[in-house]
């Protein structure tokens, strides 16, 4: 029988090279650590530089205020930092380093060169370090101020780490990738990146919003910056900034999503799930929000000390954090209007009049909906009997008189100075489309999408205050279902309530529908119940019951929103125009699918070769 091991204590380098684990994982994590040093040194110019996809050298350079030669040896010793000194700095970490571990770390496992010459001082000082924990003398360098720091040969003594690098390429990709989330933390320093002596990104500092913008469309390109809005908003003493790209920009995968956390680049769920659930009911199925934010919070509120590599934080208060990410993001979409200008929804959003001035429209044959639906939803927008909805003689089908076809009214400007964002209607195309003129061109507007969210967003509204308005129907609807669906329906007839259906069980496997919403009084009761009861059993089962009360209101809105081949008149396609303008999201409908777009007329132009 052989004697236990005895404890003992490690040996030096042993001990920083199980650290250089925790810290140093590849080439990306090393040019991490090496560049959040440059930054907390107060540089404003960083250069890196590769060889091997940094599995043979890096190089970081930078012009920040340097170290003294004293300073120098003591940088590459563990747990010697300069920016914390008590548990107070510790609790109220306001820089990216403070662990004092990334030197000690990264020499344990690479040969380190360190040359640094502090401001006002007459030349440079550099060390080595041999991968031993053996580090040489100083000697003078003819480095300018700033630091320079060298990697050579990482992992070079740990073959089992080493053998787990993969491909230059694939290295050198993980650097982009961080270098692109670095760059992206802030905007008053420049960066470039070479790799194999041929430059790959470069960009730089600037502190206005132009500087900025061009920053990011080097590094997300320019779609993301024309697509996005801008956002700034503040509470409880949370502030949160930065882009937002528009739903119809979305990703088949997350990787437009970079949030920063008082300047400091983290992947935290919790955010991430806060800011996806914010575009839950304007997103298209399976695809992601893209986006770069900036939390700020009270460094005495989130502990950034829960990570060997500083990537992820705590939260004191998560609950408050993730409500202001969902109420801020939320807000900022719903801020968006359509503009006359835009090619697309636009990215700074100017909220537009709900009651522009009264219009005279050309007529046109055939009703969308019955009159008294119409006169409902859109009576209130036309009071000039001129273009009020009205029933033709002989019925819907009936086609306009010759009189309406040969002198039709005007066309009303678009390009006057009151002329609204989506312009004035000009026809319907296939019974799906609704073409419009505007000041930039032509608008053309998926009538079931813009019409589903306008009632979507009504219902919504009425939830959130004095619930849907219902009424009773004439002859109660019988709905045969599955004693199942039937037991269902009885366990949330109060969430149907809520949602403005009254449902009666009158039978084992039979339902008895007796009052439905207002704006779905024309709907089909059958499949409305049916598609509502499905989506109320699916959702209910998530925990939040606004989600999915929410969820089961979108199926709704499809039910009740304007079907395709419904004829439209003029005048009620121009209601729609201006509630399109006045409703929260409309840019989208419930499901994430585009309601509109504009072709301007320089890509008219374009098309037919005009001026060329």
């Amino acid at each position: 029988m052989t004697d236990s091991p005895r404890i003992h204590r490690l040996p030096e380098q042993l001990i920083n090279q199980i650290a250089a684990g925790e810290v140093v994982e590849r080439p990306a994590s090393v040019v991490k650590e090496l560049m959040e040093n440059s930054l907390d040194a107060g540089a404003d110019r960083v250069e890196v530089d590769l060889q091997a996809g940094g599995k043979r050298l890096i190089r970081v350079r930078d012009n920040g205020h340097g170290m003294r030669p004293d300073e120098l040896r003591l940088a590459l010793a563990r747990h010697a930092t300069s920016k914390i000194g008590s548990l107070s700095d510790l609790e109220r970490v306001a820089s990216l380093g403070f662990r004092g571990e990334a030197l000690p770390s990264i020499a344990s496992v690479s040969r380190l060169v360190l040359a640094s010459r502090a401001r006002g001082d007459d030349h440079a000082w550099l060390v080595e370090s041999d991968g031993r924990g053996e580090d040489n003398e100083l000697r003078p360098s003819p480095l300018p101020e700033g630091t320079s720091v060298e990697v050579h040969d990482l992992f070079f003594n740990t073959p089992g780490r080493r053998k787990f690098l993969r491909t230059d390429r694939t290295e050198f990709g993980h650097v982009q990738e961080l270098i692109r989330r670095l760059a992206l933390s802030r905007f008053d320093f420049s960066l470039q990146l070479r790799h194999n002596d041929r430059v790959v990104t470069q960009v730089h500092a600037g502190g206005d919003d132009d500087a900025a913008e061009q920053r990011l469309a080097c590094i997300l390109g320019r779609e993301f910056v024309e697509q996005s809005l801008q956002l700034d908003m503040e509470s409880a003493g949370l502030r949160l900034r930065g882009w937002l790209a528009q739903p119809t920009f979305s990703r088949g995968q997350p990787d437009l999503q970079y949030i920063y956390v008082n300047g400091r680049m983290v992947r935290d769920r919790m955010a991430a799930h806060a800011i996806r659930r914010a575009f839950h009911d304007v997103l298209f199925k399976d695809r992601y929000p893209a986006y770069v934010l900036y939390l700020e919070v009270d460094p005495g509120q989130v502990d950034v000390n829960v990570h060997p590599a500083k990537s992820e934080v705590r939260f004191r208060d998560g609950r408050l954090i993730y409500d202001f990410l969902v109420r801020s993001v939320r807000r900022a979409l719903e801020a968006v209007r359509p503009e006359g200008a835009a090619a697309a929804p636009a990215r700074r959003p100017q909220p537009s009049s709900s009651t522009p001035p009264p219009v005279r429209a050309p007529s046109q044959a055939g009703l969308g909906f019955p009159v008294e639906e119409a006169r409902a939803l859109y009576g209130d927008r036309y009071p000039d009997p001129a273009v009020a909805i009205v029933d033709p003689p002989g019925g819907l089908d009936r086609p306009a008189s010759a009189t309406a076809r040969a002198h039709p009214p005007p066309l009303p400007d678009p390009a006057a100075s009151d002329a609204p964002p989506l312009g004035y209607a000009v026809a319907q195309i296939h019974g799906v489309y609704i073409v419009a003129q505007n000041a930039s061109g032509m608008v053309l507007v998926d009538m079931h999408a813009a019409h589903e969210r306008i009632v979507y967003e009504r219902m919504k509204a009425a939830l959130a205050t004095d619930g849907i308005p219902s009424q009773p129907l004439l002859v109660p609807v019988s709905l045969a279902v599955s004693p199942r669906e039937a037991d269902l329906a009885e366990e949330h007839m109060a969430h149907f309530r809520d949602v403005g259906l009254e449902l009666d069980r009158v039978g084992p496997e039979t339902l008895l529908v007796r009052q439905v919403p207002v704006l779905l009084s024309d709907a089909e009761v059958p499949p409305l119940v049916r598609d509502v009861l499905s989506d109320l059993v699916a959702q209910a089962g998530t925990g939040r019951l606004q989600e999915a009360l929410h969820h089961v209101l979108g199926t709704m809105a499809c039910h009740g929103s304007v079907r395709a081949n419904r004829r439209l008149s003029i005048a009620e396609m121009n209601a729609l125009l201006r509630d399109m303008e006045a409703t929260p999201n409309s840019g989208q409908c419930n499901h994430g699918r585009p309601t509109w777009t504009q072709l301007d007329l320089a890509a008219m132009d374009r098309l037919f070769l005009r001026g060329q």
